[in-house]
């Protein structure tokens, strides 16, 4: 039987995660081994019947965790933590406390938006304005912690300045190398919270 299964809602959410679970000292967890579940609906697929695919994986792993992003999601009644409650339940009807559901408001993407310099050197930045002056710019808003309101379109509006394409590859290469302890999303600290609570590890470190 193995660790944990992560259905997610797309490649760019799973990449983001391999790169973050590839250092699980960074995440204050032991090592544990792990499979990814795409959802062919994506987000909206992952809430309408996430909790369904992975009642059918209970006998294979100690764990569930399900993610998806809160924008995508068809949801307009709740807020991304009530969602995320919501969902829980569903996973209890089979997981009890070995399931947790992740709503990352308003995407993945988010967790992308480390230190100026990580981003300079992961993206080969090549301008001397630093990414976030030069996204202000161009009329993008920030909030207070410093990450874009719509951290997708941002990510996109940077790739004429460094070229590199906005593929899967490079969500892992980012989560990767940054700080995974500098990293404030209250989405990211929960799922940190529920590996350190399933895999506990040593005291992170980046």
């Amino acid at each position: 039987m193995l660790d944990l299964v992560l259905l997610v809602a797309d490649k760019n959410m799973q990449f983001t995660l391999q790169g973050a679970l590839s250092r699980p000292q960074a995440l204050g967890v032991r090592p544990h081994t792990y499979e990814f579940r795409s959802h062919p609906g994506r987000d909206g697929g992952v809430r309408s019947s996430g909790s369904k695919v992975l009642a059918g994986e209970r006998n294979r792993f100690r764990h569930a965790l399900m993610l998806l992003d809160f924008e995508g999601s068809g949801t307009s009644w709740l807020d991304p933590l009530a969602l995320e409650q919501e969902l829980d339940q569903e996973l209890r009807a089979v997981w009890n406390d070995d399931g947790k559901t992740i709503v990352i408001s308003p995407e993945v993407d988010v967790w992308l938006w480390g230190s100026d310099n990580a981003l300079r050197d992961i993206f080969q930045w090549p301008l001397q304005k630093i990414a976030r002056c030069f996204l202000r710019a161009t009329g993008f808003e920030f909030s207070s912690d410093g990450k874009p309101l719509r951290p997708k379109e941002a990510l996109e509006a940077m790739v004429p300045v460094h070229r590199q394409p906005r593929s899967s590859a490079l969500y892992e290469k980012v989560t990767s190398r940054i700080s995974l302890q500098n990293c404030r999303d209250p989405a990211f600290l929960r799922l940190t919270q529920q590996l350190r609570a399933w895999f506990p590890g040593p005291t992170p470190a980046n």
